[in-house]
């Protein structure tokens, strides 16, 4: 047993004593502080000097399959692992009082937060795509339960997307896997490293294509993008969280760990295609989201719109783009997730979450006014987040793509597009800021005040871990980086 297979079974086996009747809410939190700490732990035990996968294990599960239920750390998932942990633990100690069934809510939550951190620890790509199943029921159930508005409906459609993106993924990870010769056919993703010129470059484009669309559904690639901001609008605050913080990264996880290093080729027969559509989730999303007049709407547009940005780096397809979006992947969980804890808030203490029913907050929230501010001024970008420095490695990683000639080509227009990107966030953002917190006190906030002292430590370990990474970028980037040039060694 290693620290990994406490980190991934810790929550499960929570969930289960929640289920059986411990206190909720006090063994969420306390599984959610030992997550961390164990996280903690092994980012701090790694060897960056030797670098690779750390901390194996295996347990056999079906050797004639090539199936084995094995986990192991780089340090990109570290990175992710970090990101799990501390949104579950923001995602908890958020939480409102639940009015029912507190117990099968946190056994919920503990579940996504578990298929999550299994994902991003397993080496074995069956073991990688059954976690992220593992996540999808809770999903469901929490937007159905203890959802807001139109849950019912949220959550069947929510459900029917990601339900079709598995499958489109499932076949694609099946003709990846009978792409190699008999003798070499295994889940094992090092292995298949390692063997990746056994695929033929005429095979890769076909493959390719179902990853990418399957991903591209569970990531919100533009046009299966309809699902998520009714998704996040309707769902309870730690689900918002943890799914538009964490979940969604999964499927740019698993671009960059399997479709890009394995599939190279194809990759480059689609990319014209990935560069549109994410094209259109930067620009054309950012309209729709300039257009919402709720918050909670315009944060769920807000993140489907950012994703973007993660596409263009994966798209320039070299070290520095592809950094930069593991690096985004990062920023956006923690800056989203800081902003639907605080709309979680709201929308306990007013009447309606539409700007126009809010105005004046800052003075009867200034705590509210300040973090909120903060949260989006990294979700623009600016200077001393996390969010600008992976921003600004996604514009020159897909600006290089060029190479030493720097060809004006279809990278660069799509680079050039996605800068008018920034200046959308911008609009929204400082103008959703505005309409709530400036100006005279709304009569509907009159009962708003600044949130209890646990959802207060839940936003301010999301904003230190963004300044952490705003301020000091190679905390992160010398454990991601290693790994992404790995991805492309030859």
């Amino acid at each position: 047993m290693t620290v990994l297979n406490f980190i991934v079974l810790l929550p499960i086996l929570n969930a289960l004593a929640i289920a059986f009747g411990a206190p909720a809410r006090k063994s969420a939190l306390l599984s959610a502080w030992t997550q961390l700490i164990l996280t903690l732990f092994a980012i701090a035990g790694y060897n960056t000097a030797k670098g690779g996968y750390q901390f194996g294990s295996t347990w056999q599960v079906a050797p004639d399959w090539g199936i084995a239920f094995t986990l192991g750390a780089d340090g990109l998932s570290l990175v992710m692992l970090l990101l799990t942990a501390v949104v579950t633990l923001a995602a908890v100690w958020a939480t409102p009082r639940i009015e029912k069934r507190e117990n099968l809510f946190f056994v919920c939550v503990l579940l996504i937060s578990a298929g999550a951190a299994g994902a991003f620890a397993s080496v074995d790509l069956f073991f990688f795509y059954a976690f992220h199943e593992l996540a999808l029921i809770p999903t469901f159930l929490l937007i159905g339960i203890w959802g807001h508005g139109e849950r019912q409906v949220a959550a069947w459609k929510t459900t029917i997307y990601l339900a079709v993106g598995s499958i489109i993924l499932l076949v694609g990870i099946a003709k990846l896997y009978l792409a190699f010769p008999v003798e070499a056919r295994t889940f094992d993703l090092t292995v298949m490293q390692a063997n990746r010129a056994l695929i033929p470059a005429d095979a890769q484009a076909g493959i390719y294509i179902w990853l990418l669309i399957g991903f591209g559904i569970l990531i919100s690639l533009f046009p299966f993008h309809s699902w998520a901001p009714l998704a996040y609008a309707s769902a309870p605050t730690p689900a918002a969280m943890l799914h538009a913080g964490v979940l969604k990264k999964f499927g740019l996880y698993g671009l960059i760990r399997v479709a890009l290093p394995l599939l190279p080729e194809g990759a480059k027969a689609w990319a014209n295609l990935l560069l549109v559509l994410l094209v259109c989730n930067i620009l054309y999303i950012g309209l729709v989201t300039i257009a919402q007049k709720r918050l909670d709407w315009m944060l769920g547009y807000s993140s489907v719109m950012h994703m973007g940005y993660a596409f263009l780096g994966i798209a320039a397809a070299n070290v520095v783009g592809v950094t930069g979006a593991a690096l985004l992947m990062l920023a956006h969980g923690l800056s989203i997730a800081a902003l639907f804890a605080m709309c979680g808030h709201l929308r306990q203490t007013t009447p309606s979450l539409a700007f126009t029913s809010m105005g004046g907050l800052a003075k009867r929230a200034p705590f509210l006014g300040y973090a909120f501010g903060m949260a989006a001024f990294a979700s623009i970008g600016l200077p001393g987040f996390a969010n600008f420095a992976s921003e600004l490695m996604v514009f020159f990683g897909a600006w290089k793509t060029g190479g030493a000639t720097l060809n004006f080509g279809p990278v660069q227009i799509a680079t050039i597009c996605a800068l008018w990107g920034v200046v959308i966030s911008a609009v929204y953002m400082l103008r959703a800021y505005r309409q709530m917190f400036q100006g005279e006190p709304h009569d509907n906030t009159a009962a708003v005040t600044d949130p209890a002292c646990c959802t207060r430590w839940a936003v301010l370990i999301l904003l230190a871990a963004l300044l952490v990474g705003g301020l000091w970028p190679k905390s992160y980037v010398n454990f991601i980086q290693p790994s992404v040039e790995a991805l492309f060694a030859k």
